[in-house]
């Protein structure tokens, strides 16, 4: 690296969720490479140890706030004053090289306080804010929404999309081309090591599987638009008696999940684990024969697929722009058309019944992984490398 920098790094994220795990890991990432990173945020994500919410640990106020989908986006609004606010507190400490700010619905605060203190700002845009939310019918004040949007993206030094098809959307709702880059999300391979793999060998023990199982899993929240019923489906046909499904999470689907399981007569091939601690992932992923994306948006680097990479775990994957990004079919990964039962059961067929070649495909996902540096390391000289552009062009 040629030179280290005073980063400073604002979000508006409250959950302890994906989004969290990735502030987490690409502010550690940027510290591990020498850089000096101040995280200006309402409910920091550095700074305490990442767990699944316990009575031990009760979430902060801003993480219990609930209002009505109005009265959020005023006050996503009006969270601008208290974003320049935090910002302005934190410049005065560290005199920053430049902004970094994870892009957020109606938020220009980033952009505000990088103009008053005359460096860069570099957006980290991880899905079309306005598209999204007025598809999950939240969207009140589209209008502001849309001008806030198109005037962040055309105003920021640098946007950040974490795919390709993401990127091009962006330059439709204002970002300039020539400063559109693509960071995709990532893992730390070393975090899968001989401990993590000892740890796998006890957790298929403890999870008392039907011999010659071949394990199926699925670590995240489960919506119903994740279309995991496809895998239930493919598991009660001829063929499959030796395919188990673990899942690793929760969400809104897994009531549904249960009963069409019982109602199959699936008994100990469906296994439901609950949260998992993230120190634990590892673990849980190393002792996976394969992993699913059962379905994903357009524009998603889904943070799974860096992780069953980095494990050399053979993924599942619809077959879409967004994720041939990463994946080549039959090459370091398996793709199935998406929604469809028939060409779930056709991949995971192939891998069912010939273990050889799983493991052949799982030991090439995790080279492309280490090739193309897909991890936060790789993020962290990624980001590097386009700020030193940034403030090479302001000269």
């Amino acid at each position: 690296m040629s030179r280290s920098y005073r980063i400073l790094y604002h979000h508006r994220i409250r959950a302890d969720d994906g989004q969290a795990v990735h502030v987490r890991e690409v502010i550690g990432a940027l510290r591990a490479a020498g850089h000096d990173v101040h995280e200006a945020a309402l409910v920091p994500k550095t700074g305490v140890a990442p767990t699944v919410r316990t009575a031990a640990r009760a979430p902060s106020f801003w993480q219990r706030l609930s209002l009505p989908r109005p009265a959020i986006e005023v006050a996503e609004r009006l969270y601008n004053r208290t974003g320049r606010r935090l910002l302005r507190a934190a410049a005065a400490q560290c005199r920053p090289d430049f902004v970094y700010e994870r892009h957020a619905l109606h938020c220009h605060a980033g952009l505000d306080v990088a103009r008053e203190l005359g460096v860069p700002l570099l957006l980290e845009v991880n899905s079309p804010m306005v598209d999204e939310m007025q598809k999950l019918g939240k969207l009140w004040f589209r209008g502001a929404a849309l001008r806030t949007e198109r005037q962040v993206l055309g105003a920021a030094d640098a946007v950040l999309a974490v795919t390709e098809v993401l990127g091009q959307m962006l330059v439709q709702r204002g970002a300039r081309p020539a400063a559109v880059h693509v960071v995709g999300n990532g893992a730390v391979p070393e975090r899968y090591d001989a401990a993590a793999r000892a740890a796998a060998v006890q957790l298929r023990a403890q999870w008392a599987l039907p011999a010659g199982a071949f394990v199926l899993g699925f670590i995240g929240y489960m919506r119903p638009w994740h279309r995991l019923d496809l895998v239930l489906d493919v598991m009660s046909r001829p063929g499959f008696g030796e395919l188990v499904l673990v899942l690793a999470g929760a969400g809104p689907a897994l009531p549904m999940l249960r009963a069409r399981a019982a109602a199959l007569g699936l008994g100990a091939r469906f296994l439901a684990l609950g949260e998992v601690p993230p120190a634990e992932l590892p673990a849980h992923v190393l002792a996976l024969d394969a992993a699913l994306i059962p379905a994903i948006n357009a524009y998603a680097s889904p943070l799974k697929l860096f992780d069953s990479l980095a494990a050399g775990v053979p993924t599942l994957a619809p077959d879409q722009p967004n994720l041939r990004e990463n994946l080549q079919d039959g090459q370091n990964g398996l793709l199935f058309q998406p929604g469809s039962a028939d060409a779930l059961a056709a991949a995971l067929g192939r891998l069912v019944q010939d273990r050889a070649f799983a493991a052949r495909l799982g030991a090439a996902g995790r080279q492309s992984l280490l090739a193309q540096r897909w991890t936060w390391a790789g993020n962290a000289e990624r980001i590097a490398a386009i700020a030193a552009r940034v403030l090479e062009a302001r000269r």
